[in-house]
């Protein structure tokens, strides 16, 4: 008899359903959200599971491995998928749930996400603390200017630390009462801009010494935070079936709707990783208004800005920037193979080597 498992996961608790092939539910349980828990309790009662779904989320990660690890045919879907389904019944509850994804196991109906590895997650976690202290340097910025302007003073165009420090030591010349005022906050101002060279000094580092990172690094405005970013996001690149799929992955290309003689095409679906999305917009950003040297991609891009706007143009731009992670028929992957032709791009990019 083929059994099938639902868990619907919550910070401190999982409730468990389980079904068999033809949808009666065979029992209903909770308990803990830790790996061994979970494993025991499904291994002790249904050896033979032929699958347990759970949804994606703050916990997925941790549990997916650590119960994949103790030999459960675990799978993880997408939460989004999942919720059209949930919600078709009335009364939502997590015992509910459970069911409903014990159901979609059974079913197979769902769409499986890609586990990232434990060391994957590692560079993605420093990526995120990065962003974090830029984040909190620019709030604090921000806030220092809007003080000053109280007071009538301008920190003008003085974003550097030296910069600053000169500005306002003439802002304290003017107004002493002030420097003990704003002293806690240029303090922690200083404190996170020593933080945050220390995570960009790691970032790099951890580039240089990765290969693919490397190779990515010699496309034109790609860096080493822009080329760990993809590494990290895209890990496997066989997973896609097509080049043009990593566009679509990291929800760079247009919002679809279309029904009988209506077909619309909207913004981008921003469906994909955020953190992915940003960097290459960032990367386009960069190889249209910085890149000095000519490119074939660079002048692509232009084009289109002259014709379709600036934002369109980055935007296509970071959806064609040639990172080669691996090839497919001769062809990197993130380069559909008209447009590679087309914009016959340098042989150290188009190879990959």
């Amino acid at each position: 008899m083929s059994i099938y498992a639902g868990l619907d996961v919550s910070d401190k608790t999982t409730h468990i359903c389980v079904v068999e092939a033809d949808g009666k539910v065979l029992r209903r349980d909770v308990v803990a959200s830790d790996p061994d828990v979970l494993a025991k309790w499904l291994t002790r009662h249904w050896p033979d599971l032929v699958r347990v779904v759970l949804e994606t989320g703050t916990l997925s990660t941790f549990l997916y491995h650590g119960l994949a690890e103790r030999g459960v045919a675990v799978e993880c879907i997408c939460a989004r998928h999942a919720k059209g389904v949930l919600s078709a019944r009335v009364n939502k509850s997590d015992v509910h749930d459970a069911e409903g994804l014990a159901q979609l196991a059974r079913t197979g109906w769902l769409k499986r996400v890609h586990m990232k590895a434990s060391a994957t997650h590692i560079d993605r976690a420093a990526l995120r603390i990065r962003a974090l202290l830029i984040t909190a340097r620019t709030s604090m910025a921000n806030q220092l200017r809007g003080l000053l302007k109280l007071f009538g003073l301008r920190m003008g165009t003085a974003r550097t630390p030296g910069r600053r420090a000169e500005r306002l030591t003439a802002f304290y010349a003017q107004r002493p009462d002030l420097k003990a005022l704003f002293a806690p906050l240029i303090a922690s101002m200083e404190a996170v801009e020593e933080q945050l060279r220390a995570s960009n000094s790691l970032l790099t580092d951890r580039a240089k010494a990765d290969e693919v990172c490397t190779r990515l690094m010699s496309v034109p405005g790609v860096g080493p935070i822009t080329a760990l970013t993809y590494t990290s996001t895209i890990e496997d690149p066989h997973r896609f079936a097509r080049s043009d799929d990593v566009g679509a992955y990291a929800g760079l290309v247009p919002r679809r709707s279309q029904s009988g003689e209506r077909d619309t095409s909207g913004h981008i679906s921003k469906a994909g990783d955020p953190m992915l999305r940003k960097a290459l917009y960032e990367a386009a950003n960069v190889a249209l208004s910085q890149v000095k040297r000519p490119f074939a991609l660079q002048a692509w891009g232009r084009k289109m800005a002259e014709a379709k706007g600036a934002k369109r143009a980055r935007t296509a731009v970071a959806r064609k920037t040639p990172f080669a992670l691996a090839e497919r028929d001769g062809v990197p992957l993130g380069l559909s193979p008209a447009f590679s032709s087309r914009l016959a791009m340098p042989r150290t990019i188009s190879s990959g080597k």
